[in-house]
């Protein structure tokens, strides 16, 4: 596949620039040329953050360039320029990949809705890459072929996990005139050389001691299986052709862009010479983000391109220390995943730990997840039952409960200014309800009067902050799917069925009452032959709930709703 670009972009490099001058050397066998910069750039001191002047949100978030929290200020009030690293589109996306993005999009969501900010996201799409070509050539179909099928599969997964898209998606191979002139520029500020075979690489020598901002490296390391290049640090900006591989025309032939120049050219062609925040997985903080940071930095000549690089840890099998990876063959497609859970249980595994932390996935740990969201649901269940009458419960205390309310989501907004802190949040929702519930106790008699408002006010908050969250307790994507014939269905058939157990239920008689508590001093049973109508009234109860029709029985009255698929709490 060959592919060629406007003329303009091939004119030849200019070598001598006002402050360059041009080295040739020998190594290993092979004569290049580069471009030094009279200017010394090196120096240790270069490598401190250095912080943002601008609008402080008043949120603090751990920062992978000074390995601690710092307070995020944005260069633009209320708006924050953030770019994701996205897949490369050569197989199936996996939970590994599903984490990552879930836990940015719930932080991403926070600051949106929590902190009114103004979050403008752009992801690249890797569809350029080795292990693309080699999957291509072993399922003998183009590259581009194979890159839009499983791009396309990504979108569906992440919408099916709800993860908000980006404002724009920005494909490799879209972009490749911008990024032959970004390394043009490199080359011409005296940051990479060109070698005898047609390959461009980034001088790090060039920029000192300013090489290692995210990681220490301790000692050299560098990208194996290139011989062509001076120091083993340096890495691949532009790749020379190959045969049976995709390439385009540059002013050094043919060839592909290497794979840390997508995100710098991308990323700056959307958001200049400064960006806000910088997110991906632990596993691309080095070599990939540090390369970025190395060839941004000397392609805009500026200090600090980056201000905030957040990195979400790796997903783990329970037991194992390896990530799940597809090269390890460990892992469990999104796909296959949401025929077993939700993407709201999902959303809850993520919110139980932070985001930058491992997290081990085992079937145990979706449980606790499922049984989390389960209690969350039955509140909400049991708190629409209280508005609307059907369950009846002793005098609440409401001053108790407005105090809890409010100091909740005092604490939380404090939890999530606080590097997201959405186990805190979690933990924080978690007691609320325990203490709703504690008062929301069935009783046979009630005297003196309700309090729906304050539980309104507890269900409206609940359902707002994990919507926050994205996680959808109204299920109306489940309950569309279910359709509305069917909600009209169930309703028709509960309704006949709390007539049936009104009258299997009844007695001739009411049972006689103490007169000072008002309790029945001994319930009577209903008529013997009534019985089996009962029976058959729980029969029906039991075998919809594996259906997703989930009904509850509140003295003579019943309340129902439709799940999907999980174990609801009583």
């Amino acid at each position: 596949m060959k592919m060629r670009l406007p003329l303009a972009l091939i004119a030849n490099v200019r070598l001598l620039n006002s402050g360059f001058r041009i080295r040739h050397s020998i190594h290993n066998g092979v004569t290049k040329t580069a471009l030094l910069s009279s200017h010394n750039i090196c120096s240790r001191a270069e490598r401190k953050w250095i912080k943002p002047a601008g609008f402080d949100t008043g949120v603090k978030t751990y920062n992978s360039l000074t390995k601690q929290k710092e307070p995020l200020v944005l260069a633009q009030e209320r708006i924050a320029t953030w770019y994701s690293c996205g897949p490369t589109v050569y197989d199936h996306a996996h939970l590994g990949h599903a984490c990552s993005y879930v836990r940015f999009d719930i932080l991403q969501r926070i600051l949106s809705r929590i902190f009114e900010i103004n979050v403008i996201h752009v992801m690249v799409i890797t569809d350029i890459d080795d292990k693309i070509i080699q999957r291509s050539l072993e399922q003998n179909i183009s590259p581009t072929v194979l890159a839009r099928m499983h791009e396309e599969e990504f979108k569906r997964d992440m919408q099916a996990l709800r993860v908000l898209p980006p404002a724009v998606y920005m494909r490799v191979t879209d972009n490749i005139p911008q990024i032959v002139a970004f390394i043009e520029r490199i080359i011409g500020n005296g940051h990479a050389y060109v070698t005898s075979q047609g390959n461009v690489y980034f001088d790090t020598q060039s920029i000192g001691n300013r090489y290692g901002k995210l990681v220490n490296l301790g000692g050299v390391v560098g990208e194996l299986g290139s011989q062509d290049k001076r120091d083993p640090r340096d890495f691949a900006l532009w790749k020379a052709f190959k045969p049976h591989e995709p390439h385009w025309e540059s002013p050094w032939g043919q060839g592909r862009p290497g794979w840390h120049i997508e995100c710098s050219t991308i990323a700056s062609s959307v958001f200049g010479s400064q960006l806000d925040i910088h997110s991906g997985g632990i596993d691309l903080a080095f070599p990939h983000h540090e390369n970025e940071i190395a060839q941004s930095e000397a392609y805009h000549q500026c200090e600090q391109w980056g201000n905030y690089f957040l990195h979400s840890g790796h997903l783990h099998l329970k037991g194992s220390v390896e990530k799940m990876s597809k090269s390890l063959k460990n892992y469990v497609t999104i796909k296959d995943f949401l025929k077993s859970y939700t993407a709201n249980e999902f959303r809850l595994f993520c919110l139980l730990t932070r985001y930058r932390s491992a997290i081990d996935y085992s079937d145990a740990s979706m449980n606790e997840a499922r049984s989390t969201l389960s209690t969350i649901s039955a509140f909400c269940h049991n708190v629409q039952a209280y508005m609307q009458g059907h369950l009846q419960c002793q005098p609440i205390e409401e001053g108790i409960l407005w105090e809890r309310l409010s100091a909740t989501q005092s604490s939380i907004r404090k939890a999530l200014a606080d590097d997201f802190d959405t186990p805190k949040a979690v933990d924080a929702i978690m007691s609320l309800i325990h203490h709703g519930n504690c008062q929301l106790q069935p009783a046979t008699k009630v005297d003196g009067p309700r309090s729906p408002a304050v539980f309104g006010a507890m269900l409206s908050y609940v359902r707002e902050i994990m919507g926050v969250f994205g996680v959808d307790l109204l299920d109306r994507k489940e309950v569309h799917d279910s359709s509305g014939v069917l909600n009209n269905v169930v309703e028709e058939l509960v309704h006949f069925r709390i007539k049936v157990r009104k009258f299997a239920l009844s007695v001739e008689d009411q049972a006689p009452q103490d007169p000072q508590t008002g309790s029945e001093i001994q319930k009577r049973h209903p008529q013997p032959d009534r019985v089996p109508l009962l029976k058959a009234c729980d029969a029906l109860r039991n075998n919809l709930a594996p259906l997703g029709v989930y009904i509850k029985d509140r003295g003579t009255n019943s309340t129902w709703e439709i799940t999907r698929g999980e174990t609801r709490k009583n």
